[in-house]
């Protein structure tokens, strides 16, 4: 991936790039002065629309990997800290999009966008906008922690390097939907009980409201207008995955699931008051697959038609830690393509 960065930058023709993009942004930022925009969610993406045969693009990785791609080709990911200004002049000639998709994912930190530029002979175009909209929210099976690996056991680099959320089943689905997306997921976390019981009251509800995971200011501006037809939450592997050891708040394995279905109930009504013109897709996994279920018929009690479950089972997780592999995420997508199309704002797709 250094490599990679480092001959695109080395190689690339300067052009005059005078005329800034302004971009399609999927997924949470920041903005900042002068155009730029910090952003730390998994999958948070950019994307520009031009005539002309030379774009510039301008990036700050921090310790993450970007992806930019043209025309649906990936050209480069990019890996190395500090402000990178990649330059492509040997475009063809008609209409041309260029994109940034983050593919790793920030715990903290963030990384920056600086933006797109055309040559002086290109022509700024309305940026891709989508009719439908999906908002993603789970944990690493989100993520795509480690997908790209073909083992189990990996280091924490590997892990870093290997995860690759636009090979997940989010960007997947919405892809086949036609659908722009957000992905608010962070490894580790459940409803009420993170991985092993790490970090008490940290669950991912609790950063739910961040514009970046790993900061707890700023928070969501309640008035934002992003508004997704569809909300797929994936949440309850961490919460069960490891048994309830002395000291934790539960008193046993029946007082945590108890507690996560309530909870699961709470976090889906302060989400179906945010955004009313959503429905739920709640992924149930084999060792909580009960527990959605009972959600979902308790939030279907109020709002009848709020909530499916989806479940997914028979993966072979053969990626890093025993988490879903390359295959396992397009399996995610078939099934949960299957449920999406039954939601009205996707019935006619």
């Amino acid at each position: 991936m250094f490599l990679a960065a480092v001959a695109a930058l080395c190689l690339a023709s300067p052009v005059s790039a005078q005329t800034a993009l302004t971009p399609n942004i999927g997924g949470r930022v920041v903005a900042q002065p002068d155009g730029v925009y910090a952003f730390g969610w998994p999958g948070v993406y950019f994307e520009g629309r031009f005539t002309g045969r030379s774009v510039e693009v301008a990036i700050d990785p921090q310790l993450e990997v970007l992806a930019v791609s043209i025309d649906g080709k990936v050209r480069n990911e990019v890996a190395m800290p500090g402000v990178a200004h990649l330059t492509y002049d040997d475009l063809g000639p008609g209409e041309h999009v260029v994109r940034v998709d983050k593919l790793t994912e920030s715990q903290t930190g963030s990384a920056r966008f600086l933006g797109f530029t055309v040559g002086k002979r290109g022509q700024a175009l309305p940026p891709p906008v989508r009719a439908r909209r999906i908002e993603f929210i789970g944990d690493s099976h989100t993520v795509g922690y480690g997908v790209r690996a073909t083992k189990h056991s990996c280091t924490q680099a590997e892990i870093h390097d290997q995860t690759d959320t636009s090979l997940t089943f989010g960007p997947l689905l919405a892809r086949r939907l036609d659908a722009d997306y957000r992905i608010v997921a962070f490894s580790g976390r459940g409803v009420v009980r993170n991985y092993g019981g790490a970090a008490p009251g940290q669950t991912l509800p609790a950063l739910y409201p961040r514009m970046i995971p790993g900061e707890a200011a700023p928070v969501v501006d309640p008035a934002e207008a992003w508004r997704p037809d569809l909300i797929v939450i994936g949440l309850g592997t961490n919460d069960f995955s490891t048994p309830v050891a002395p000291g934790e708040a539960w008193a046993d394995a029946e007082a945590l699931h108890a507690d996560y279905r309530q909870a699961y109930v709470r976090f889906i009504g302060d989400l179906a008051k945010r955004q009313p013109q959503a429905r739920f897709l709640l992924i149930a996994g084999d060792s909580f697959a009960a527990d959605v279920e009972a959600v979902a018929k308790t939030v279907d009690a109020t709002t009848p038609g709020l909530a499916t479950p989806v479940r997914i089972t028979g993966m072979d997780l053969g990626a890093c830690d025993w988490h879903p592999s390359v295959a396992d995420q397009r399996m995610m997508a078939d099934r949960l393509e299957e449920a999406a199309k039954a939601v009205p704002a996707f019935s006619a797709h």
